[in-house]
């Protein structure tokens, strides 16, 4: 088949949904190679490095027109596109497909991750909001299947955006496979040197934005009286602002470590030297930090409701993500006691055997061929 895909987040966004994009598009080459797979990125120049394997294209605008105005090419212009290439199928990895997709022979499909900007409204401009939910609702209405990542998402999609519930599939997520291979003792004392880490310390990694609700866990160690060390890893945003005043009015400078742009190849060594996860997010559409975490065997505290259950799985511990005390006291619950903590590992890795690439690869695959 010949498959193309809105791969603007895959070239140009290093977080979820780049992320997401980059994985798809790497497994659907690994495990199914004799597809041909056309990458649609609105701009010539690329953010970040996506290495084309023999069975990939990149399609770039070729008028002066969509040069100039990519966004107008990404909504319009890659429709004479997917016509030249004969594309068999058109995915939009990113809540969005080109206008007038139907009018091309390619069978169509969106993915959609979250409507966290229809939940949390004042956590987004309102023209971001108006613009975004049009696309969204535009895409479910013209595609012919939609990928869900969580059982959340498709409840969502169908609430929010009035998508059709017998045109969704849900298909999980899965994290880069640099978590799943062992991290050596040699690793962990070059990032623990690298980054000048203390020897024991929890850890959450995620964007350092209202949303990934960071303070309360300063909250709950200073409520706690937990003097354990915190690593906070993630861009940062001006939420990263308030988070530092209630580092400084809690008297926790030497306790809370706030780490910005550290490189994925460090990750896994975080995670495993890490003593507990700590992801109070108040809302995600998947939450792969949370898979990261089991993948590598690190213990997970996360928020209760949301998807999280689903990514957690059964034997992770959930916590109010508006309690303090709640999330605090999941913390000293691990931490002090081993069996628990061992517990958690053993079966956390045992959930995230459910998100491999080949199983999430099988899985797209089945969409794509329950078109025809």
């Amino acid at each position: 088949m010949r498959i193309g895909f809105d791969a603007k987040r895959a070239f140009h966004n290093s977080r979820g949904l780049g992320n997401y994009s980059r994985h798809t598009l790497h497994i659907l080459s690994q495990y199914y190679p004799d597809n041909h797979y056309y990458l649609f990125n609105p701009k010539t120049k690329r953010s970040l490095p996506v290495h084309l394997e023999e069975n990939m294209t990149e399609i770039n605008p070729q008028h002066l027109l969509w040069k100039t105005i990519p966004s107008l090419w990404r909504s319009a212009g890659m429709r004479s596109e997917i016509k030249q290439k004969g594309l068999d199928i058109f995915h939009g990895l990113n809540q969005e497909l080109p206008l007038g997709i139907q009018r091309t022979k390619a069978k169509s499909v969106v993915t959609l991750h979250d409507a966290i900007f229809m939940r949390y409204p004042k956590l987004y401009p309102a023209s971001y909001r108006y613009v975004f939910t049009a696309k969204n609702k535009y895409a479910c209405k013209v595609a012919d299947k939609i990928i869900c990542i969580s059982e959340q998402s498709k409840r969502d999609a169908i609430t929010y955006f009035g998508a059709d519930e017998n045109k969704i599939e849900v298909v999980y997520q899965g994290c880069n496979d640099i978590f799943r291979h062992a991290v050596s003792d040699e690793q962990k004392q070059h990032v623990r040197q690298k980054y000048n880490l203390p020897p024991t310390f929890l850890l959450s990694v995620g964007a350092i934005e209202e949303r990934k609700n960071t303070k309360q866990i300063v909250e709950a160690l200073h409520r706690t009286k937990n003097e354990i060390p915190l690593l906070i890893v993630g861009n940062p945003t001006e939420y990263e602002k308030e988070l530092r005043d209630l580092i400084a009015q809690h008297s926790m400078l030497r306790q809370v470590y706030i780490l910005n742009n550290v490189e994925t190849e460090d990750l896994p060594a975080l995670y495993a030297m890490a003593k507990v996860f700590v992801y109070p997010s108040i809302f995600e559409g998947f939450g792969i930090p949370i898979l990261e975490a089991l993948t590598v065997g690190t213990p997970v505290i996360t928020s209760s409701g949301s998807c999280f259950e689903e990514t957690a799985g059964p034997h992770s511990l959930y916590a109010d993500p508006k309690d303090a005390d709640d999330l605090g006291e999941a913390i000293n619950r691990v931490l002090r006691d081993e069996k628990l903590s061992n517990q958690m590992i053993t079966e956390g890795k045992k959930h995230a055997l459910l998100f491999t690439d080949e199983s999430i690869a099988a899985n797209l695959m089945d969409v794509y061929k329950g078109l025809f």
